[in-house]
């Protein structure tokens, strides 16, 4: 049996893959593994999304959690980031999400914050998977030590007063469309702005379990991007499941990525003072227009392989304070331990609002270079890294590209996915260049 845990928890199908008993190993096991530091009665936080099979996987944890004579205090719906934040600011000894993030509601995934609100090292989910071998052995508490259920509902407004408290700006002078992919950001996202004094308009908020990322939210932006120019907004705001990642458009509906973002943010946060040691972290997934364009204003980068954990390890390595990657997760480390959409929205409003510039001008600081990328669902995503035939074709277009370009082929974290990535200045090589990459992939990999 391989790992449990992937690059961002523990993810599958709901009841086919990840199943309660599974969830209920889970919470046992991380009840014993992070629960040990605590010298009073320990409790782990719980927080979910919306999609259907929350309410089965979270009472399923819970009773793992319960059993090994921890409390749980349920949060309910609330985004990923602000389990992070009330785990850290409340004393628990560890904090749970049960979300698949970006996924179609039916995956969820198990995603675990140690007590500082920090993920999880991997030598802890390894002793969390070695605990879950064990756990017949383990004695386990009666009666009055066992663990209870405590709702906490009210915590999620706490989480939403520390986020209205990072921006120095009043926002009244915004008018915001927000797309909360009917997820976890749904109800707080719109009362976080409106009580900055933004105009808000709200679409695709009203979940129904089975709805969550359909044809909206962070990786649909063109349905935000179309109600931007249809209303004459300002901006428009796209979260993903789980709001720990933002995609905005600008006033004329083009798309804002988390490079273009950070950009933004960074050069504010630079002329301020507060862009500790002049540096951003970012992923190897960076366009290179940002990359140039951080360079053109001094900015310093640190560069990773993809993964907001990688981000984060580097940043907390370096001290440095801005991260994130183009798909959109941001990380203000000065002010939370994740990536936080929310948040990261905020910040750019700050900016929006103090500078009286629409936000194409603002993100004219960079030129995008084109870039494509493919998905390739393949029955064993590692299997490129050794065929002849795939390198190849790879060291082929990089040497066609030479210095103006590069190629990018990875398999995907969390899903039997091989993606291709190919930036260059021109579109047409682009396309040519992917598709030659891709058609070999799928022959020697056998697309399914």
């Amino acid at each position: 049996m391989g790992r449990l845990f992937g690059t961002d928890g523990v993810r599958g199908v709901a009841n086919r893959e990840l199943t309660p008993e599974l969830a209920f190993r889970l919470g046992f096991a991380a009840a014993r593994v992070l629960s040990t530091q605590q010298t009073q009665r320990p409790y782990f936080t719980v927080g979910k999304d919306t999609r259907y099979s929350g309410d089965l996987l979270e009472a399923a944890l819970a009773a793992g959690v319960m059993t090994a004579g921890v409390d749980v205090w349920s949060l309910g719906v609330i985004p990923t980031p602000g389990v992070a934040y009330v785990t850290r600011t409340c004393g628990a000894a560890a904090g749970v999400m049960i979300s698949a993030s970006h996924n179609p509601m039916e995956d969820n995934g198990i995603k675990f914050f140690g007590g500082d609100g920090f993920k999880l090292l991997d030598a802890t989910e390894d002793a969390i998977e070695e605990e879950m071998e064990h756990l017949e052995q383990g004695s386990r508490p009666v009666g009055s030590n066992i663990g209870r259920m405590v709702e906490r509902r009210d915590l999620v407004d706490d989480y939403a007063q520390f986020l209205q408290g990072t921006v120095r700006q009043s926002l009244s002078s915004l008018r915001i469309v927000i797309d909360a992919a009917n997820g976890a950001a749904y109800r707080l996202a719109g009362e976080v702005f409106r009580h900055l004094g933004a105009d808000v308009v709200e679409f695709y908020h009203e979940p129904d379990g089975t709805n969550i990322n359909v044809r909206c939210g962070s990786t649909h932006p063109d349905a935000v991007a179309a109600k931007v120019k249809e209303l004459k907004a300002d901006i428009g705001l796209a979260f993903d499941g789980d709001a720990d990642r933002l995609i905005a458009v600008d006033e004329l509906g083009q798309i804002i990525d988390g490079d273009r973002t950070m950009l933004i943010c960074a050069k504010d946060m630079l002329a301020r003072g507060d862009l500790r040691g002049h540096t951003v972290v970012t992923t190897v997934m960076s366009n290179y227009g940002f990359i140039k364009a951080a360079r053109d204003l001094g900015i310093e980068l640190v560069r990773t392989s993809v993964g907001d954990r990688y981000v984060m390890e580097a940043m907390r390595e370096g001290g440095y304070v801005l991260g994130g990657e183009q798909s959109g997760h941001v990380i203000f480390l000065q002010h939370n331990t994740t990536g936080d959409g929310i948040l990261t929205a905020l910040q750019l409003l700050g900016v929006l609002a103090a500078s009286g510039q629409p936000l194409s001008e603002l993100a004219a600081v960079m030129r995008s270079y084109p870039q494509l990328l493919v998905n390739i669902r393949v029955k064993d995503k590692s299997a490129w890294r050794n065929n002849g035939p795939i390198l190849d074709v790879i060291r082929g277009v990089e040497d066609k590209l030479g210095e103006d370009g590069r190629v990018l082929v990875r398999e995907s974290g969390t899903e039997p996915i091989v993606r291709v990535m190919v930036e260059a200045a021109d579109q047409s090589l682009v396309e040519t260049y992917v598709d030659d990459i891709v058609q070999v992939v799928k022959r020697e990999l056998g697309a399914v």
